[in-house]
């Protein structure tokens, strides 16, 4: 409670202010009220709360009413004995009463609003066998090479981002990638193809990047100083990452008049490096080939054929560095964008020479684009990427080879991204469904640009505080499995779905995109097969059990569940009456789709002082309720039903 002073209408007699929120239905994803109330009550008024941290949907009976009802008795004097007992009781029976009135009038306001809808929907899960199964550590992301100096129309955001510069001592990038445990990270990028390294066989002078137009991809060579890989080695050691690092694949070639590069590769310097790392005995989880310069390439390419050849040379001289280590590191490649017909030449000619097969998306266009956030909020558009997956995959089948496939690099939209778009809420709608369609198609590692650096980063470039999009990629490494599950939703197509089988407990997790901004979608599941359900489901980590009418918080008012014609083999015995799922409701603050903060079950989530990764904490949600997706927000829903394709 707060007092303050304040003066009645007799004068200094002391009244009490009994301050009530009630928000519109509109209003629920701002989290503001925005209902007034003013009324002249006998020693007592009633207006709206601004505290903008309360949470205006928690009803409960007093005395919990400060806190569920955010109502703040505010007392007008400093001593409270000129109150007699009788007058206090009786004005703060007034209040209730006339907030209970308050809250009964606006139900209908909750309930139905001019500015927003709802709308219904079935999930549907076949939960007889998985169509894909990701690695246990699909999350990926990528650090890169770029000095502060590169800039994109205008807009410099690099900073110290680099390989090279990046403060491997601040504590918010240690907890980030611990965090995961572990989290795979991409060395690599568009200059490791000008990079040399400086160990015992190199004779050129270990020069850093120096911008200059007129070289290709803007910059002269560069060098990694081996002091800087020791560093880099201790740091992500520490944090527990797992290496995939990019080599050089231009050494040694030329470029000719078309703009390709010829020639076999020169593996000298690599191979010296290779040596190095395994002589200081540093763990590499794969090496990677070049980056983009399958096809036409960007800057220049290369055969595939030729490719192929250098890629088999990388297996030749890994397999005899580390001839007596086991695990051998990955062979990875080729590190760039989609070609069927070079890739399927590759993919053939490589054989069993390679592991994994990347490929880079930037399928959102430049970051100058300003029809991103209508390509991020359009289905159609989200679905055309899935032609190149499928692709890649029928390739992979269709071939000898073992290898699978990678996402070796992603950011949406290329040139560095787009600050307040690729770096905010909004594109966690683009990246979760990137995920999601993704392990569809069997994909086992998604790596995303970048970890750091650009305006895609998943940590700011310049105080390393998590982006939204590093909340959701921790979200789902967390609580989706390897198993894929397939999913289809019926109802608006402005909903995603997607589904795996539980990482962690007995189950299965939901994933739930709704890209609608007006429209919360009431949602069923149902399945294909026989399913039970785990009696003794437990959450993913040690949570707080949350109060239960906070559940509400995000949702409208549940209504009766409606009839689906969706086949539903189910026993009497597997009523979901008493059992609760787990739910992780994603919002921007303010409902702006814009903010660089997210809120998780309307609690914004960030660091604290010493650079700590926050908590995330499910709400407890009875199990025979619907699924409320409100509008413009991500669910990820982790429900105690065994199938199948997750025993």
């Amino acid at each position: 409670m707060k007092q303050r002073k304040s003066h009645g209408p007799h004068g200094n007699k002391p009244f009490i202010i009994l301050t009530c929120k009630v928000p519109k239905a509109k209003d629920l994803k701002k989290r503001e009220p925005k209902l007034e109330f003013d009324y002249k009550l006998p020693a007592c008024c009633v207006k709206p709360s601004t505290n903008p941290t309360s949470s205006a949907l928690s009803w409960l009976p007093y005395p919990f009413i400060e806190k569920a009802l955010d109502l703040e008795l505010v007392f007008a004097s400093k001593k409270m004995s000129s109150l007699q007992s009788w007058e206090m009781g009786l004005c703060l029976l007034v209040c209730i009463t006339s907030c209970s009135f308050i809250y009964v009038s606006s139900q209908s306001v909750v309930a139905g609003n001019d500015n927003s809808s709802d709308s219904e929907g079935t999930v549907f899960i076949d939960g007889k066998t998985s169509i894909g199964k990701i690695d246990e550590d699909f999350i990926c992301a990528t650090l890169d090479w770029w000095p502060p100096e590169k800039c994109d129309y205008g807009t410099c955001s690099w900073d110290h981002a680099s390989l090279i510069n990046l403060d491997l001592n601040n504590n918010i990038l240690l907890n980030a990638i611990k965090a995961f445990s572990p989290l795979k990270i991409r060395l690599g990028g568009t200059l490791q193809d000008k990079v040399i390294y400086d160990t015992e066989d190199n004779k050129q002078p270990c020069l850093q990047f120096v911008k200059n137009t007129s070289e290709m991809f803007g910059f002269t060579q560069g060098c990694l100083p081996m002091y800087r890989w020791d560093e880099l080695n201790a740091f992500l050691k520490k944090s527990g990452a797992e290496i995939i690092f990019g080599l050089n694949a231009l050494a040694g070639r030329s470029i000719v008049s078309d703009g390709s590069a010829v020639g076999a590769w020169n593996y000298t310097n690599a191979e010296s490096f290779i040596s190095y790392t395994v002589k200081k005995n540093y763990s590499i989880y794969g090496w990677e080939l070049g980056n983009e310069l399958s096809g036409s390439g960007v800057g220049t390419g290369v055969a595939a054929a030729q490719y192929a050849s250098d890629t088999i040379s990388l297996y030749n001289i890994v397999k005899n560095i580390y001839s007596s280590i086991e695990p051998k590191p990955l062979v990875i490649g080729p590190g760039g964008f989609f070609d069927a017909n070079w890739f399927k030449e590759f993919v053939d000619k490589t054989g069993s020479s390679v592991n994994a097969i990347t490929h880079h998306i930037y399928n959102l266009g430049p970051g100058v684009d300003t029809h991103l956030i209508e390509k991020i909020l359009d289905p159609s558009y989200l679905d055309g990427e899935a032609n190149t997956f499928n692709s890649l995959q029928s390739t992979l089948k269709s071939s000898a080879t073992s290898a699978v496939a990678w996402v070796g690099e992603s950011g949406g939209a290329y040139n560095s991204g787009r600050n307040l778009v690729t770096n905010a809420f909004v594109f966690s709608f683009w990246y979760l469904d990137q995920l999601g369609m993704a392990s569809a198609y069997d994909t086992k590692t998604y790596c995303r640009q970048s970890l750091i650096g650009g305006n895609y980063g998943l940590l700011n470039t310049t105080t390393f505080v998590p982006n939204p999009d590093y909340y959701s990629a921790l979200l789902w490494h967390r609580l989706m499995g390897r198993n894929v599950l397939s999913t289809s939703f019926s109802g608006t197509k402005k909903i995603r779905a997607y589904t795996h089988c539980a990482k962690e407990s007995k189950g299965i997790t939901l994933l739930l995109i709704n890209l609608d901004n007006s429209t919360t979608v009431e949602v069923t599941v149902t399945f294909n097969s026989t399913w039970r359900l785990h009696q003794k489901h437990k959450p993913h980590r040690s949570h707080k059990l949350h109060n239960p009418h906070r559940s509400h918080k995000l949702h409208k008012p549940h209504r009766s569940h409606k009839s689906h014609k969706a086949k539903v083999i189910q026993k009497p015995q597997r009523s979901t009456s008493g059992i609760t799922r787990e739910e992780y409701h994603l919002t921007a603050k303010d409902g702006d789709l814009h903010s660089q903060t997210m809120l998780l079950n309307g609690n914004i989530l960030t660091v604290n002082s010493s650079g700590d990764i926050p908590s995330l904490e499910p709400l407890h949600v009875n199990s025979s309720k619907p699924i409320m997706v409100a509008p413009s927000s991500i669910v990820f829903v982790q429900m105690p039903i065994v199938l199948p394709a997750c025993s």
